[in-house]
C-alpha cells in the first residue's frame, strides 16, 4: 500500500476504522520532511497491513493545530484508535522499521487496562 493524504475530515475515520495508522505530518519547505518521505513511502510498500496517511501542515493547518503539532516531521502512531506513539524528527529506516515491529506486538488493551487499573489505585479496578 503507498502513502495516503489525510485532510481533517478523513482524519478521525481513518484513525479509528483501521487497526495501525501511522501519521506523518510534513511540510514542502522542511528539509528533514523531505529526506524522512522516502524512507516512509518504502515502509509503506513494506507492511500493506498498516495505513501510512500523510498531512500537509501547510493545507491542513487547522488539523495540524488540533493535534498540536509544533515541530516537523511529527510522527503518530494510533492502534484501534488509541494514540500510541508521538514522536517529531525523522527516522531512519531502520529506526522506522523497529518502530513498526514494537507497534504490532503492542497490546493496546492490555495498556490501557493496565493503565486504567493504575488510575484506580489498587490494579484491580475497584476504585482504592
Amino acid at each position: 500500500m503507498s502513502t495516503v493524504d489525510l485532510a481533517g475530515a478523513d482524519f478521525e475515520r481513518t484513525v479509528t476504522e483501521n487497526e495501525l495508522v501511522l501519521v506523518d505530518f510534513w511540510a514542502s519547505w522542511c528539509g528533514p520532511c523531505r529526506q524522512f518521505a522516502p524512507v516512509y513511502d518504502q515502509a509503506s510498500t513494506q507492511h500493506e497491513d498498516v495505513v501510512f496517511a500523510k498531512v500537509d501542515t501547510e493545507a491542513e493547518q487547522q488539523l495540524a493545530g488540533a493535534a498540536q503539532i509544533t515541530s516537523i516531521p511529527t510522527l503518530m502512531a494510533f492502534k484501534k484508535g488509541h494514540l500510541v506513539y508521538r514522536e517529531a524528527g525523522a527516522l531512519p529506516p531502520q529506526g522506522l522499521e523497529q518502530l513498526i515491529t514494537a507497534l504490532k506486538e503492542l497490546d493496546v488493551d492490555a495498556a490501557i487496562a493496565a493503565q486504567k487499573a493504575a488510575e484506580d489505585g489498587d490494579g484491580n479496578g475497584a476504585p482504592a
